[in-house]
């Protein structure tokens, strides 16, 4: 599961950085200990799960949250963790977009089982950590992929594409936000690195395949089309 990206917004440094521990299990973990940068790196669009405190420095959960999902282009499942219990809280978080709500103090089991269950519900994560999507069948716990019953051969950045694709399909995904997933903010690699790798993709796509659902939009980015039929 290690393809998964989780961003953590928690100003509790003590709490960040066990939730950065153990939720490591199950992905890459980014943590955000003030709301200003956890507003920012969430607008990024690389995640497949924010875990987000309410009471935080700078911007409040509330308002980030309310952030998150009046921009079109996250798509993404919230989970809000923080020591405000009162029903009102609670609704208040739903109202503005909240996939679950659960309150400190927390046992791990459970904040692990949640978000296992919001990454599957949102295709984050297939039964049996399995995810398909058409005819790929991506086998996350060896990194493996089945393209129409036979064996799709990738190396790993290739797979870390598709899957990125899988996990977002009919959503248009920009050149930057394929480069921060894969390779990085911090990274030295140029950007054109994207293009190298997407060509490759699509090459060995097409040895396999009469179509191509990965398709390029001028000037914007890259779009996995998925067949709903």
């Amino acid at each position: 599961m290690k393809d998964l990206n989780i961003l953590i917004v928690e100003d509790d440094e003590a709490l960040a950085d066990s939730l950065n521990q153990f939720l490591s299990e199950i992905g890459n973990t980014k943590v955000a200990y003030d709301g200003f940068e956890g507003k920012i790196m969430g607008q990024e669009g690389i995640y497949d799960i924010a875990v987000l405190d309410l009471m935080l420095p700078e911007i409040s959960g509330y308002d980030i949250l309310k952030s998150w999902r009046n921009d079109d282009k996250l798509d993404m499942p919230i989970l809000i963790l923080t020591a405000k219990d009162t029903l009102s809280d609670k609704v208040h978080g739903f109202q503005l977009g909240a996939d679950d709500y659960l309150t400190k103090p927390f046992h791990r089991e459970e904040l692990l089982m949640r978000v296992k269950a919001l990454l599957k519900r949102y295709g984050r994560l297939g039964t049996n950590n399995e995810l398909t999507v058409g005819n790929f069948v991506a086998k996350l716990n060896n990194r493996s992929v089945d393209l129409n019953g036979k064996e799709l051969k990738l190396n790993g950045k290739e797979y870390d594409l598709l899957i990125y694709f899988l996990q977002n399909p009919n959503t248009i995904i920009t050149k930057e936000q394929i480069f921060d997933r894969l390779w990085g903010f911090n990274s030295d690699t140029a950007l054109t690195v994207v293009e190298v790798y997407m060509s490759n993709l699509r090459k060995k796509i097409k040895t396999m395949s009469d179509s191509n659902p990965i398709k390029t939009l001028r000037n914007v980015g890259y779009i996995f089309e998925k067949d709903d039929d």
